[in-house]
């Protein structure tokens, strides 16, 4: 299931990029996905658990796509302000999710290394 969803997250970023050097390699990215399994699911029956599910995350708003969870006020917030998820900004949380997202629940510190977030 996490391979899959990198081969299709490569293939995003690979459409959305212009630099080879920000597209990263996906058997790299399910290794460092797995930090986020613990909280999100991807793939076919992918469920809610203390994060959303993340299919589908692309163009939607934020705090908008998992019906059946309960976002936080802040996730809520810039979803009115306007966040939409893409590349940009879904590399922006993952690197530091509070600093993008004031009061947001999700208590990771983020991924620093850019490498990381490519993959």
């Amino acid at each position: 299931m996490i391979r899959t969803f990198g081969k299709a997250l490569a293939f995003v970023i690979v459409a959305g990029t212009a630099q080879a050097e920000e597209i990263g390699d996906a058997e790299r990215g399910e290794k460092v996905f797995h930090t986020c399994t613990s909280c999100h699911q991807i793939g076919f029956g992918a469920e809610n658990r203390v994060g959303p599910h993340l299919n589908g995350i692309f163009g939607r708003k934020a705090g908008a796509f998992a019906e059946d969870y309960r976002y936080s006020k802040g996730l809520l917030r810039e979803g009115e302000n306007g966040l939409v998820w893409d590349l940009r900004t879904l590399n922006a949380y993952i690197e530091n999710p509070k600093a993008l997202v004031t009061g947001t629940r999700m208590n990771f510190p983020g991924v620093k290394e850019p490498e990381k977030r490519a993959d």
